[in-house]
């Protein structure tokens, strides 16, 4: 399959239209249109020539044979496009307000070359393509309007059928700016993503582009360059703006080891950075492929439309042929009057407010997400969160940071407990070990070097202290008898749900630290604001009940359940799910099988490829703090689409019924099509605006 850039797709209706035209040549079925990024996806096998004259029918034809980059000068030719249009329509105006006073002051067939002049202005493209159209016994909005301004004008309303033309020129200047805007959006989005690299190699640097660097190549990233792929940094300290990926504003300190994102901008000072993937593969590059391909994504509510749409315009035109002609033949109406009344519903016949009413504030709810460190990976699922009743959230890595702090300390022998810890445990990288030396760093100790260090797997570690034997780890590790009241401590300190850290010598225990993972600072604003909200919130964890009831206690949480294998977690959402719509929120790995399970998985994972790839939706910045704000747009998304479809359908079912007394003009029709559309794509673009509180 192939991708390409189309220019001049002029309705979401049409662009379905085209679609399906294309789809009925041989190796044609898989052909897409995607309106919203304004591309073609096509089988490499199809007739190219083909594709070619069906686009022209419309005035669509591609621009570029690859989607490597923007056509040079295309956003230039699309303001050009646009600037020609309104001065053409600017032209319209003046002349069909010159022909109104020349018909009125002095000679009504000057008048006729004014209005004439003024309609193939602002419509001689639809002309065109609605004749071809009528030919082909094909009728969508250019079909519809060239038979009403041909039949108004047949019937002397010059004035009517002009206004007409110059409104629906108006209309398709407007719906285009709209989805023009909503593509510029998620364009700007799209940018983050570099385009060359400095490569250092044998001493000398070069530019080279991104696409080439293979894993291991050493990159070269100066302050305000960004960095060209994920990697890890190898020479340099300096800080690090993650939005692209996290959409965290706040900079963050990196040093010499750790792991950087491709697309991430440096700071200050001068980064060596040793790529471990190609750009391809970076985790920028599968987000903004994810959001890209989510906008296209068509969600239920979406395909419902299109199918009312592929009956509405024929049931439309079968209503516009009996107002022509069931008043005159049986109720002795004037032929004139009913005539010209079925012109008028011919337009309201026109789809487009409804095929609008859903693409752009879909994709104006995944930009606006996308930009907050959300990736939604389609409309579907966007649709979804706003309906969600109830949300289940993993306890360890979700609610919890996933990182042990020390809590509790228990001392038997002060003089030797610290020292002989932090000289055990300041060489280790194990998350426990930094645990208890960040406890330890609150005061000022002497440590001893180790004459000899053992690790033993599944106790913790031996080491030999000025020739004694020294053991740090769980109760496993202790080789010695324990006292009645130490072991009751330890009992006590289980069964609160710590993990123990126990430091012992040949003879006697010396203390022991009592750890627990900490809480996430936003953990308990959280569920407060999501239960104001109305969802249920329940947090589902494999720790012991004791300790899912401390931290439930903690946080806000009424439901939770501990204790429970990864089977359980799927069978516990299973049953939610019987009760409403629910979400699963957990790392993206050990919580996959509970993820699918539920109607909607949202992972946590800064980027993971694992939690891109599980979830539904993955929260980059791998906190919770901007889930309430995500929910909230999704609604708000639902409830724009819905106000658009009621707004679309009334407008026109009040312009039908406005037959029945013979009421409807051209005028009311164009009005009550163009204003919904206009309506329909300002109200979609609202999305996108910031508000000052989430």
């Amino acid at each position: 399959m192939a991708e390409y850039k189309l220019q001049g797709l002029s309705c979401a209706n049409c662009a379905r239209e085209l679609e399906e035209e294309i789809n009925k040549l041989e190796h044609g079925d898989d052909a897409k249109i995607l309106f919203n990024s304004s591309k073609l996806v096509l089988n490499d096998r199809i007739d190219r020539q083909r594709v070619d004259k069906i686009l022209a029918s419309d005035g669509a034809k591609i621009i570029d044979e690859s989607l490597e980059e923007e056509p040079e000068g295309q956003h230039e030719h699309t303001h050009e496009k646009a600037d020609r249009l309104k001065l053409m329509l600017a032209l319209s105006v003046l002349l069909f307000a010159g022909a109104i006073f020349i018909d009125y002051q002095w000679n009504h067939l000057a008048a006729v070359f004014f209005f004439l002049f003024a309609t193939v202005l602002s419509g001689h493209k639809t002309f065109v393509k609605g004749f071809k159209n009528l030919f082909k016994l094909k009728f969508n909005i250019d079909t519809l309007m060239t038979v009403a301004l041909v039949g108004a004008f047949a019937i002397g309303d010059w004035r009517e059928g002009t206004f007409v033309a110059i409104l629906f020129g108006l209309n398709e200047y407007l719906e285009g700016l709209g989805m023009e805007k909503a593509r510029r959006s998620m364009e700007a989005l799209l940018k983050v993503a570099p385009k060359e690299a400095t490569l250092y190699e044998n001493g000398i640097e070069r530019t080279v582009a991104i696409d080439s660097l293979k894993k291991g190549d050493l990159v070269i990233v100066k302050a305000g360059e960004k960095i060209p792929s994920d990697g890890v940094i190898a020479e340099g300290i300096s800080s690090v703006n993650e939005a692209a990926i996290t959409g965290e504003s706040m900079p963050v300190e990196k040093f010499d080891g750790e792991n950087v994102f491709g697309g991430s901008i440096n700071n200050e000072g001068v980064l060596k950075v040793r790529i471990l993937k190609p750009y391809k593969d970076s985790s920028l590059s599968k987000i903004l492929h994810l959001v890209e391909e989510a906008q296209e994504t068509k969600t239920p509510t979406e395909q419902f439309i299109n199918r009312f749409a592929k009956y509405y315009t024929p049931i439309v035109m079968l209503i516009s042929i009996f107002v022509m002609v069931f008043p005159p033949l049986f109720m002795s109406g004037n032929w004139g009057e009913w005539f010209y009344q079925g012109l008028a519903v011919l337009i309201v016949g026109c789809p487009c407010a409804l095929i609008l009413s859903s693409p752009i504030a879909i994709v104006s709810g995944i930009t606006r997400n996308a930009r907050n460190g959300i990736l939604v990976k389609g409309g579907v699922f966007l649709e979804k969160l706003g309906k969600i009743d109830t949300i289940a959230f993993d306890k360890t890595g979700t609610l919890t940071k996933g990182a042990p702090f020390v809590e509790k300390v228990k001392v038997y022998d002060e003089e030797l407990f610290f020292k002989i810890a932090g000289s055990v445990e300041k060489s280790s990288s194990h998350p426990i070990a930094q645990a208890v030396m960040e406890k330890l760093s609150e005061n000022e100790w002497v440590y001893f070097k180790p004459e000899r260090i053992q690790t033993v797997a599944g106790q913790g570690v031996i080491a030999h202290i000025n020739g004694k034997e020294y053991r740090v780890g769980n109760e496993k590790s202790l080789m010695i008898d324990v006292p009645a009241d130490i072991q009751i401590a330890i009992n006590e300190l289980k069964n609160e749900g710590f993990t123990l850290v126990i430091v012992s010598d040949e003879d006697h225990i010396l203390g022991m630290f009592g750890l627990r993972d900490s809480l996430r600072d936003e953990s308990r604003e959280i569920i407060s604001s999501l239960n104001d909200s109305g969802i249920q919130t329940v947090m589902l964890t494999g720790d012991h009940q004791l300790m899912a009831e401390k931290v439930a206690g903690q946080i806000g949480l009424t439901d939770y359940y501990g204790g429970l294998m990864p089977e359980e977690k799927v069978e516990k959402v299973k049953e939610l799910t019987m009760n409403g719509r629910v979400a699963m929120i957990g790392d993206g790995i050990n919580d996959a099988p509970a993820l699918a399970m539920a109607d909607l998985g949202i992972a946590m994972g800064k980027g993971t490829d694992s939690a891109i790839e599980t979830a539904d939706i993955v929260l980059m910045q791998d906190h919770l703090g901007k889930l309430p704000a995500a929910i909230k747009i999704s609604k708000r998304v639902n409830r724009v689409i819905r106000w658009n479809i009621g707004m679309a359908l009334g407008l026109k079912l009040i312009a039908l019924l406005l037959t029945i007394p013979g009421l409807l003009t051209l005028w009311i029709a164009i009005l009550s099509d163009m204003g919904a559309t206009i309506l329909v794509t300002l109200i979609s673009l609202t999305v996108m605006i910031e508000r000052k509180k989430y």
